[in-house]
């Protein structure tokens, strides 16, 4: 199943995910919006720590997995981990873009 998630934090960037969902995990997962990243790799560990999760992990466990995932050198403009972690649940909740 095919899923789609938005989410805007107040004074930041659009957040939005695409994934798929199968047998209670997230695959395929790709992030984008109008943030930025620095190194722009950091992206791809973004998404490679979200696939396998699972879809009823909750807005703090996702975020973790993301922060997890970053080099202490990766710089984040108008997005952080609890913003993509939002995107995800509104995702799998099937909740409306903000």
């Amino acid at each position: 199943m095919h899923l789609h998630g938005e989410y805007k934090q107040p004074g930041a960037k659009l957040v939005v995910v695409d994934m798929d969902c199968s047998n209670g995990r997230l695959y395929g997962v790709r992030v984008s919006g109008d943030f930025f990243l620095q190194p722009e790799s950091a992206l791809d560990a973004i998404d490679a720590a979200l696939c396998g999760m699972p879809a009823d992990a909750s807005e703090e466990t996702l975020a973790a997995a993301v922060r997890a995932a970053l080099d202490s050198g990766v710089l984040l403009y108008g997005i952080s981990p609890e913003a993509v972690a939002t995107a995800v649940r509104r995702a799998v909740d099937g909740g409306a873009a903000a």
